[in-house]
């Protein structure tokens, strides 16, 4: 009789788990500190730095996040650390320079990105960003040479680094190069990504420097998305400079303008807008002494620029424009004894010999041909009233059309134009001068400054 045999449970096996390595553990701390999960980062960077309390690149990047904390110094020493131990980390350098130029400790900055080009060697792309810093810090001590020195450096690494184009536009702003500080802005707004920016702003700059099929482009994609939009179809129509609108429509007028009614003026104030004033001067220099006798009419009246100016003359003042935004600024500047919701050739045609004088700032850039506006005016105005206005000019320097409409959204005419809409609407061109109307992308915009009259009523 055989024996039985007593089998034993073998017991569990155990498979010991590998301790993370330096590398694994660094990996996951920047991980954590570039999607700025900094209660995630901090403990990670401390641990490593308790098994390996000299480790470099922890270091760094705990310095680094100190600094996004507010503890200055603490980064500072950090940082100089790593440094004694890795002399050569350009990336380091860099990065003290920015604790330090945050801090104002403009000095030891300019030296930390100084010692980083020279690490990183200057034909090194990785000296980019230490010489687009060095370019503010320059700006700050006013040595704007070196601070453009410094941005055309990194263009020559990194022709299509934004942030170069950007530190390059603000050095040359600030010595009064403005033309060409904003097509380097432009080119920094081009080159950075688009989801990050406003859409107008992306497509503005591509305008700018003259990138009309990449503009229309994005017209027609952001068209794709909201086909209504009457400022899309406008401006897509001003960028091919094809199939242009008789007049810009209405609803892009009241858009575009509701939209910045409360800023308008000291935007305008920058641009060293003077159409209102070269309009109002026109009239005074032809209507004598203010006695408060003329009914005028200020179409576009816009904020009420143009009523600032003429109040003194007018016994009535009207306003009319299509932005409500706008009217609400001209009520509040009490200049005006009425003001009105209008289309422009609509309420001229509606008020037939109702004024003496008919005022437009830069207003009519909106419309193409200018006979039917010409014409509403006549009608508006009694017999030997008075006529001002401006619109942008169209050079005639060569054949071509007789009005444009131009990128920027806005009609230019030829003299020629204005003389023949005034002429077959019955008015007598006084005079038709030319004149800077204001400032755009750093150069003056020229236009014409027109003052007309309708003939005195023959004696019966």
């Amino acid at each position: 009789m055989s024996s039985a045999t007593t089998m034993r449970p073998r017991p569990p096996t155990t498979t010991r788990q590998r301790a993370p390595s330096l590398a694994e553990q660094l990996g996951r701390a920047i991980e954590a500190l570039r999607s700025e999960d900094i209660e995630a980062a901090e403990p990670l960077l401390n641990a490593i730095l308790q098994q390996w309390p000299a480790e470099p690149n922890a270091q760094h990047f705990l310095g680094v996040l100190h600094h996004t904390q507010g503890r200055v110094d603490e980064s500072v020493a950090l940082i100089r650390q790593s440094l004694a131990t890795l002399p050569n980390n350009a990336g380091a350098w860099n990065n003290l320079g920015n604790v330090l130029l945050t801090a104002g400790r403009v000095d030891e900055a300019s030296t930390a990105y100084e010692q980083g080009i020279a690490v990183a060697g200057e034909q090194n792309p990785a000296a980019v960003k230490a010489l687009i810093n060095l370019a503010t810090v320059y700006r700050q001590q006013s040595r704007m040479a070196d601070a453009e020195a410094s941005c055309r450096r990194a263009l020559a690494l990194q022709p299509e680094s934004g942030d170069a184009w950007y530190g390059l536009s603000l050095t040359l702003m600030a010595q009064g190069r403005v033309h060409d500080g904003l097509i380097a802005n432009s080119r920094a707004v081009a080159l950075w990504p688009r989801h990050l920016q406003a859409r107008d702003q992306v497509i503005r700059a591509l305008l700018l420097l003259g990138d009309r099929d990449r503009a229309a482009e994005l017209y027609r994609e952001w068209l794709a998305e909201e086909p209504d939009n009457p400022v899309v179809q406008h401006q897509l129509a001003a960028c091919l400079g094809e199939q242009a609108p008789a007049r810009a429509s209405d609803a892009y007028v009241e858009v575009v303008f509701d939209a910045f009614a409360a800023s308008f003026d000291a935007k305008l104030e920058k641009l060293h807008y003077r159409a209102p004033e070269l309009v109002a001067g026109a009239m005074q220099a032809h209507l004598g002494e203010p006695t408060a006798t003329l009914d005028i009419a200020d179409l576009g009246c816009g904020t009420g620029l143009v009523g600032q100016h003429v109040r003194p003359w007018a016994r009535h003042l009207a306003g009319c424009d299509l932005s409500a935004g706008m009217l609400l600024q001209a009520k509040q500047r009490g200049l005006y004894d009425v003001l009105h919701k209008a289309e422009l050739v609509h309420y001229l045609v509606t008020q037939p010999e109702r004024f003496d004088v008919v005022l437009s700032a830069d207003t009519l850039c909106y419309f193409g041909d200018l006979h039917a506006a010409m014409a509403g005016a006549a009608c508006a105005l009694r017999p030997g009233g008075w006529l001002s206005y401006t619109v942008e000019a169209l050079p005639e320097t060569e054949p071509g059309p007789e009005l444009r409409l131009n990128a920027n959204g806005r009609y230019a005419h030829t003299r020629a134009h204005v003389l023949a809409s005034l002429q077959a609407s019955g008015l007598a061109a006084v005079d038709v001068s030319e004149v800077s109307l204001r400032m755009e992308a750093g150069c003056s915009v020229l236009g014409w400054l027109v003052v007309a009259r309708k003939p005195q009523a023959e004696a019966v």
